[in-house]
């Protein structure tokens, strides 16, 4: 078992317990064990919405100032620790260490993006047409926040969430994924040494996710559930949360098409599709999953990606020459492979650029040529390293196809130009756009998707209302 400095217990009301059962914590490059994790019953998710409860009461008039200053300092401790939280990310999702030294610094980003939002939640003051009484608009926190993250950027899909949260005062519940829980402990710990007064901040780790889930979310303390997930669990979900009128935050699946039009740079092209469909090995929700090149091009943007590709150094995460990781477990390769099989069997041509290591869970980095659209690989979300490619003759053909998904998470758009981008990024049915760049994350800007893609908004200004109830006050002055 690798030796490894994190907590390895349930964070509840301040405390580090630990319970009868728990489950081991792989690495997907050799399979070798990293950590036993505490893993918690239904009984021990309920204790940790009483906890964040009795601390809202609390945390919810604090002033604001008080705790911005708790979340910078979470910030500073983040910033500081880079290169630990990068490791835990490294050994336990399998992503390569540039990705999760990015991903580190990134998700440092929304504490520090939140301290600064906190004391600026603004309200209304203002007379009514008529002038019979003064319209007063106010915010408010909702109460305890329910959290569900997924395996794929388990710094960033948690400090994306527990930052508005506490900004807005509100406390929490996290339940990270089982795959990857080593790096949502330690954030728990980084809150603890921050400040953040115990049970703002709650940590459950648990292979019971359905029957834990449901029971919190069943639970009347509950004031609101922000998910990253499945469209297909995020509908689940929202089942559920329907009987309490639930307030929900859902940032869904994507299937990102990137659109490489006629008149592009080429090179500036594979260079922003690398960014776009290699982040996280291609396990992100807004990597570039069907290409669609204008005809006149295909043969050198395919052929540039294949170099690239051939070009990437595939090892353990934990190096820091690896360029591709492993996935984070055989199930998701075996996914992605099944996919590529399938295609194979629809007649497409499948250039491997490069032999994956037979030892770990590995995928080949692969473009696929002769794509057409409604195929296996432009209806279904790969996330992996695998770019179909889909020829088309004008730039209308290209966002026809692009909209014709149920989701709508993000897009990019490659254009001659950017005013050509931007107009043909205003026709896109997706809640983010990139034009001429391959990434547009960013702590500062609303993240989320139209669609299937999801509900609410994450970063940003907007960030923090997901996690605050507006009330109006009428009163004569």
């Amino acid at each position: 078992m690798t030796e490894l400095d994190v907590p390895t217990g349930l964070f509840i009301g301040g405390q580090w317990l630990k319970t009868p059962a728990s489950f081991e914590v792989i690495d997907p490059s050799d399979y070798g064990v990293l950590a036993e994790v505490s893993d918690a019953s239904v009984a021990d998710g309920l204790d940790a919405v009483g906890a964040a409860y009795d601390a809202f009461q609390t945390w919810s008039v604090t002033p604001a100032r008080q705790r911005a200053e708790v979340l910078r300092k979470a910030f500073e401790i983040m910033t500081a620790e880079a290169e630990t939280c990068a490791r835990l990310i490294a050994l336990e999702n399998g992503k390569a260490w540039r990705d999760a030294m990015g991903e580190t610094l990134y998700a440092a980003e929304f504490f520090r993006w939140f301290s600064e939002e906190a004391s600026r939640v603004e309200g209304g003051f203002r007379y009514a047409p008529n002038r019979d009484k003064t319209i007063i608009t106010d915010y408010r926190p909702m109460g305890v926040a329910f959290m569900i993250t997924p395996w794929n950027f388990p710094a960033a899909m948690a400090t994306r969430k527990i930052a508005p949260a506490l900004a807005a005062g509100c406390t929490c519940v996290l339940k990270p994924p089982h795959e990857t829980p080593l790096t949502a402990l330690w954030i728990g710990d980084v809150m603890r040494r921050a400040g953040a007064p115990e049970g703002v901040v709650n940590i459950i780790t648990t292979t019971q996710t359905a029957d834990v889930s449901s029971a919190i979310l069943s639970d009347p303390r509950i004031a609101t559930l922000s998910f990253t997930g499945s469209t297909f669990i995020g509908k689940m979900l929202l089942k559920q949360t329907a009987d309490r009128v639930l307030p929900s935050s859902m940032e869904l699946g994507g299937n990102a098409p990137f659109l490489v039009l006629e008149g592009s740079d080429v090179a500036s092209a594979v260079e922003g599709a690398m960014i776009a469909k290699m982040r996280n090995g291609g396990s992100a929700c807004t990597a570039a999953n069907r290409f669609y090149v204008h005809e006149s091009l295909v043969e050198p943007f395919a052929a540039g990606l294949r170099d690239a590709f051939a070009a990437l150094t595939m090892g353990p995460g934990i190096e820091h020459t690896t360029d591709l990781g492993a996935m984070v477990s055989n199930k998701e390769r075996d996914k992605i492979l099944a996919l590529v099989d399938e295609a194979r069997a629809e007649g497409v041509e499948v250039i491997t650029a490069q032999e994956a290591p037979t030892a770990g869970a590995f995928v080949a980095p692969s473009v696929v040529l002769g794509v057409e659209h409604g195929s296996t690989l432009t209806r279904n979300e790969i996330f992996g390293p695998v770019a179909p490619i889909v020829a088309v003759s004008s730039t209308e053909e290209a966002v026809r196809m692009a909209n014709d998904t149920e989701f709508g998470l993000i897009s990019y758009v490659y254009a001659a130009d950017a005013g050509t981008g931007v107009k043909v990024a205003r026709q896109m049915e997706s809640g983010m756009v990139a034009v001429n760049r391959g990434i547009a994350s960013d702590p500062a800007a609303p993240f989320g998707g139209m669609k299937e893609s999801g509900l609410g908004r994450e970063g940003g200004f907007a960030g923090i209302k997901e996690f605050l109830e507006m009330q109006y006050i009428a009163v004569d002055l």
